[in-house]
């Protein structure tokens, strides 16, 4: 009888232990399903910008009309300081849920903007004005989503598995661009024409995103609040706002750092990389999709493995791989890819600086979320990193276009390397957050 009372304890504390992880993994999965629509809806734009630039900018050079809508692209980025402003004040005051649930509605609305917003023929100058609104309202949007998702992952991991968990935000964040760039090889080569996609096709991804974002919403509304926020919320912190980020300089310092090098990277080897196959490869555009889906699909599956050997080895030698592995490739890579002819060899080249920015892309929320303490975390996660997205990965794409544009292409695979070995100095400076996380002391 003693032996069957002594083995209790041991039954309930697995039950619990049980009940524990099947409550976080639902939470990160609801969290994760909502952070894959809303970046599926933002990447669409750059996914299907070579077909419907023509329609809201008028001309005959397509560089120049994909430079236009590469501005736009960037301006969507402008405003997500002030996005990541706004959803971190709500996070840190109001919930990690509230924000999360609000975001996603400013997405449906901006998608379902651009897929009814008129062309250039029909309305005039009012439809790229209509199309910057749709990007403005998208740009606040993903400000706040991306500090409040990474919070909000964080926070309902584990302390041993902090880094598995949290890598599935860019599994999810990937998974929304691969989404898009699956939804452009279905209409490009089973439903549609090239002509059909130009002239109206080009609107349906951006349809299929609004209908998703409502279903997203619909998800988060069972979200629970994490352990962090109730905790903050009852000791009656200071509210969130930017005087108390002020407080955290160092902190913020290194949030915009590990931007800096991250976004660029990020944003030229997967949004504008498809662009450069087909405009200096010389890939078709069917190819240059296939070659970059298949990329993609690689590069989402890797973030988890980069995550658990954060969890076992530290951050740091993760950022480490990146920043000074990424600043020693880019050059001969883009290199190489500007002349290649074979499809598999081009994927071949694509992976390389691919795998080694997911030793960064799977850690990056975490480690800025746990620089700072509950009460402010979600402000300093999202303010920093949307004003370092802002200037550097908003403007990547418009950057290289520009250089190929002044004939001067190569100059930009040197300015790549460049600002991400300036962030690999910004890693040096990071404490290892890993053994002196900000979570750990809530």
């Amino acid at each position: 009888m003693k032996s069957a009372q002594a083995t209790l304890p041991a039954v309930d504390d697995a039950r619990f232990e049980l009940a524990d992880v099947s409550r976080r993994v639902k939470a990160i999965f609801v969290g994760s399903i909502g952070n894959l629509v809303e970046w599926y809806d933002f990447y669409a734009y750059a996914a299907f910008a070579l077909f419907f630039a023509g329609a809201f900018f008028p001309g005959s050079d397509p560089v120049v009309q994909q430079l236009n809508a590469a501005i736009l692209f960037a301006f969507g980025f402008i405003v997500r300081p002030i996005g990541g402003w706004l959803f971190g004040h709500l996070a840190d005051h109001y919930g990690r849920r509230n924000a999360l649930m609000l975001s996603v509605l400013l997405m449906c609305f901006g998608s379902l903007m651009i897929a009814v917003t008129p062309t250039y023929a029909s309305i005039g100058i009012a439809a790229p004005i209509l199309l910057g609104v749709a990007r403005t309202i998208q740009g606040l949007s993903l400000g706040g989503e991306y500090g409040t998702s990474a919070t909000y992952l964080t926070e309902v991991a584990g302390e041993k598995h902090r880094g598995f968990y949290s890598s599935f935000q860019y599994v999810t964040l990937i998974g929304g661009q691969l989404c898009a760039i699956l939804v452009l090889l279905l209409l490009q080569q089973v439903f549609l024409t090239t002509e059909q996609l130009r002239a109206w096709g080009w609107r349906i991804p951006f349809v299929v995103g609004a209908l998703l974002a409502i279903v997203a919403l619909f998800m988060r509304r069972n979200l629970h609040e994490t352990d962090d926020f109730v905790a903050a919320r009852a000791v009656r912190r200071s509210a969130s706002s930017v005087r108390a980020l002020l407080r955290y300089p160092r902190e913020v310092f290194l949030v915009v750092g590990l931007t800096m090098g991250g976004t660029t990277a990020f944003y030229t080897y997967t949004t504008y990389m498809q662009k450069f196959l087909v405009n200096t490869s010389g890939f078709s555009r069917p190819t240059a999709t296939m070659i970059m889906t298949i990329a993609l699909v690689v590069f989402m599956l890797i973030q988890p493995w980069w995550g658990m050997a954060a969890d076992r080895w530290g951050r740091k030698p993760m950022l480490y791989v990146f920043g000074f592995g990424g600043a020693l490739v880019s050059v001969p890579i883009y290199s190489a890819i500007s002349v290649v002819t074979a499809p598999l060899t081009a994927l071949a080249l694509v992976l390389v600086p691919l795998v080694i920015l997911g030793s960064y892309t799977s850690i990056s929320g975490l480690i800025k979320a746990e620089l700072f303490p509950a009460h402010i975390r979600t402000l300093g996660v999202a303010l920093p990193y949307a004003v370092g997205n802002t200037l550097f990965g908003g403007t990547a794409e418009y950057v290289a276009l520009w250089f190929k544009q002044a004939g001067l292409e190569s100059g930009f695979y040197w300015y790549l390397s460049a600002v991400i070995g300036m962030a690999a100095i910004g890693f040096v400076m990071l404490p290892e957050t890993k053994t002196n996380s900000q979570i750990l002391e809530d």
